[in-house]
């Protein structure tokens, strides 16, 4: 006896239901090769900033020399003396100095990037091995004794990131329902609870930073708001398509244009590009400049933050008026469906609540 089986109506539906859902998996997929590969495959210095210390024609000739042979890789000053040098790597206006002579020299600044800092120890090791000479190195600017690598802050952004875009998906989701001043709210006290997250990750539990750490708390928060903010207010016109919207601007384009793993001068120009102004990158500057480098350029890296948080502020703002307008022209029509027959108005009521679960679900599933 043969049992043959066939897709039902129901069957097919669910097939479709699920292909239509496996596109964002797929997008997510092609986004973050293109970007993490696009931006770490292959780091290569270009107009890396290096010192020669020294006034005499030997450093002029060996500055010129190694920036004709780098060919873009290295842009190559002279500085008159160790304490210009040094002063110039504490304000992250290079990352290497070399004092040549029968014991050369190499100072760098690890804080500012500990990639960096290995590039140019790479390139100097070589021109001291070709005068004969071992090279000594000289850290002028060393990372905390809990974060040997400086890329703790760059998983301390990731942290923060995952925590206040998942946020965002279940506010935007599940709280859709919810007015619009709730949500805000809603937004405002999650961001506070993952920046405290943060800090406690930062100081008690990995130590990562040895000062400043209320500074890096609200670093954390100003960051974590703009995420949220942003999120909430996209939610109302990206919808479903929501959790992918804001993996791109805060995870694909975030993480990779950031400088924590790579700062732009060993990237691709895009991503170097994006470092200027992304949220990101402010965060994880700041708390360099914060913790390592007595504050310098922190305004500036303040600034991007908070541009970013009042983006959020207005797309909020935006999102609220188009949710009225909707909730306005809403109310109009299902009263005309009461007025010609209940039962459309009733079919209608079900397919949008039907479509809500759906945007919710597939929210959930991407987080």
């Amino acid at each position: 006896m043969e049992v043959s089986v066939s897709a039902g109506p129901k069957t097919t539906g669910a097939l479709r239901h699920v292909l239509g859902h496996l596109l964002t998996p797929l997008l997510m997929c092609v986004g973050m090769g293109l970007a993490y590969l696009g931006a770490f495959h292959a780091p290569a210095p270009h107009d890396l900033r290096v010192d020669v210390v020294g006034s005499g024609s030997t450093a002029q000739v060996l500055a010129q020399t190694l920036h004709d042979k780098g060919a873009g890789a290295l842009d190559v000053r002279t500085v008159a003396d160790r304490e210009t040098a040094v002063a110039s790597l504490r304000e992250q206006g290079s990352f290497g100095a070399y004092i040549p002579g029968e014991k050369p020299e190499l100072l760098v600044a690890s804080a500012s990037s500990d990639t960096s800092a290995m590039a140019v120890e790479k390139v100097f090791t070589k021109v001291a091995a070709a005068q004969g000479a071992p090279l000594k190195v000289t850290d002028v600017a060393p990372v905390s004794s809990g974060d040997p690598t400086g890329q703790g802050v760059f998983f301390l952004l990731v942290a923060l990131s995952i925590g206040a875009y998942a946020s965002v998906a279940v506010i935007g989701g599940a709280g859709a329902v919810l007015p619009m001043r709730i949500r805000v709210l809603l937004a405002a006290g999650m961001s506070l609870v993952v920046s405290l997250v943060g800090a406690l990750f930062a100081g008690p539990v990995f130590h990562l930073v040895d000062q400043g750490l209320g500074g890096v708390w609200a670093l954390s928060w100003l960051y974590a708001a703009g995420i949220l903010l942003v999120g909430v207010g996209l939610h109302t016109f990206l919808r479903r398509w929501t959790t992918l919207g804001v993996m791109v601007l805060f995870v694909m384009l975030n993480f990779t244009s950031s400088g924590g793993i790579y700062r732009p001068e060993l990237q691709p120009g895009f991503f170097g590009s994006l470092h200027a102004f992304w949220n990101g990158a402010g965060f994880v500057e700041g708390v360099r400049g914060h913790v390592y480098f007595d504050g310098h350029a922190l305004g500036g890296h303040v600034l991007v933050l908070a541009l970013w948080l009042l983006a959020g502020a207005a797309l909020v703002v935006a999102a609220g008026m188009v949710e009225a307008a909707r909730t306005s022209g809403g109310t109009s029509g299902e009263a005309s469906g009461k007025a010609l027959g209940g039962a459309g108005a009733e079919e209608s009521t079900k397919q949008e609540t039907e479509e809500e679960r759906e945007e919710e679900m597939e929210e959930a599933v991407a987080v």
